[in-house]
């Protein structure tokens, strides 16, 4: 199945800096009249956190979750040289370039498990995505999860893959069984998984997958060592993603196990 192309942007006014985020993401204005809050490429876990935040965003979406539109973000090298605040407009140069960014839902609230509500479906494809690419920050502490329209949205897929940060065993990750799922903010309400584990894994296949890597720009997948090219890069992902399709009993029974620890 065929993915479409992230619309591209330029980035013309940076608002304000998101200080919840420990890599300084921003709210900013674009040329295609619409906010957007802007990942950089310049912060702490670089591309790499793009990366995640990319795939992760397009497989929740391909999957029917809701997710504010990604963009690709450009910032041109002028952008930030006005700005007084030296961490920022440092952050700012090094992220000149290719970005990304996400549609701002302006009004929406941090969703609070004791407050609101999640209907089991939907929680239980949430942890079950989470599970799947490895996403170790949707816990209490820190929900990445929004309100909006009285809707649940699904935001900050940027700690996913965490076996990229440093590059070794990946065929190992890839068949972990994710123990952190125990954590998990929507673990408690997700009672029909056995529906979920049958519907995902039937609807993900290779080709997708390797259509979903495809959308990682080149520009990203420059790594400083350069060991590794591009290619073999965008490879690796798409090897990590269908290996752990392929062993999602493995990492479903651990979803399982962890919530019979809670009820």
């Amino acid at each position: 199945m065929d993915i479409p192309g992230l619309r591209t942007v330029n980035v013309i006014r940076y608002i304000t800096p998101l200080r919840e985020g420990g890599s300084l993401p921003a709210l900013a204005d674009a040329d295609d009249d619409f906010k957007y809050v802007l990942k950089f490429r310049g912060a702490g876990h670089g591309v790499k956190a793009l990366i995640a935040e990319l795939l992760g965003g397009e497989i929740a979406r391909f999957l029917g979750l809701p997710v504010p539109e990604l963009v690709f973000a450009t910032l041109d090298e002028a952008f930030g040289r006005t700005e007084a605040d030296e961490e920022i407009q440092d952050l700012l140069q090094f992220s000149q370039g290719l970005n990304l960014g996400l549609h701002y839902l302006s009004g929406a609230i941090t969703y609070d498990a004791s407050a609101n509500d999640c209907e089991g479906l939907l929680a239980s494809k949430i942890v079950w995505l989470d599970a799947f690419i490895t996403n170790v920050d949707r816990t209490f502490r820190n929900t990445n999860l929004l309100i909006w329209h009285k809707e649940l949205w699904l935001i900050d897929h940027g700690a996913a893959f965490y076996f990229h940060h440093s590059w070794d065993n990946w065929e190992a990750n890839a068949v972990t069984p994710f123990a952190m799922i125990k954590d998990h903010v929507l673990l408690p309400k997700a009672d029909r998984l056995e529906e979920v584990h049958a519907e995902f894994t039937q609807k993900l296949n290779d080709g997708l997958l390797r259509n979903l890597v495809g959308l990682i720009p080149e520009d990203w997948l420059q790594w400083e060592n350069g060991t590794i090219t591009p290619e073999e890069i965008r490879e690796v992902y798409f090897q990590f993603l269908s290996i752990r399709l392929a062993n999602a009993d493995v990492f479903f029974k651990q979803i399982q196990d962890a919530r019979k620890t809670l009820i």
